[in-house]
């Protein structure tokens, strides 16, 4: 399930997508328009931030932009970076893990098939074709 937090960031990354070129924008801005709490995007623009997905700038005339165009961003990359792997079984999230069932897991390819219908669901999306 995508919590509120990976759901935010992908509202936040459309509302600069169509404030594209506009320079910085203010998080009141987006927060008021998204009817979301500044204190709660506080948080997500910062990780927003960390993973390079966005830029910003404190004090006048700061605040938040894309850090590319919206058409080189994809839903996938967003939600992975806000909520983790899509990966919905350990053995699938972290090769290193030594799953003593592997060579004979029953669940296996059911649960590869899954990864990857939502892995390219996802990762197909371009934040430009969900404005």
């Amino acid at each position: 399930m995508i919590s509120t937090k990976g759901r935010y960031a992908l509202r936040v990354m459309i509302d600069l997508a169509q404030h594209e070129g506009e320079g910085y924008i203010p998080l009141k801005d987006i927060a008021e328009r998204q009817g979301i709490s500044k204190k709660y995007l506080e948080i997500i623009v910062k990780e927003l931030v960390a993973g390079d997905l966005i830029s910003g700038v404190s004090g006048k005339g700061g605040g938040y932009m894309l850090s590319r165009k919206s058409s080189r961003y994809t839903a996938g990359e967003i939600i992975e970076l806000m909520e983790g792997s899509l990966a919905p079984v350990a053995c699938l999230k972290d090769k290193e893990y030594d799953c003593p069932r592997k060579r004979g897991c029953e669940t296996l390819p059911m649960w590869k098939e899954y990864y990857k219908m939502t892995h390219n669901f996802f990762y197909k999306k371009k934040l430009s074709e969900l404005l």
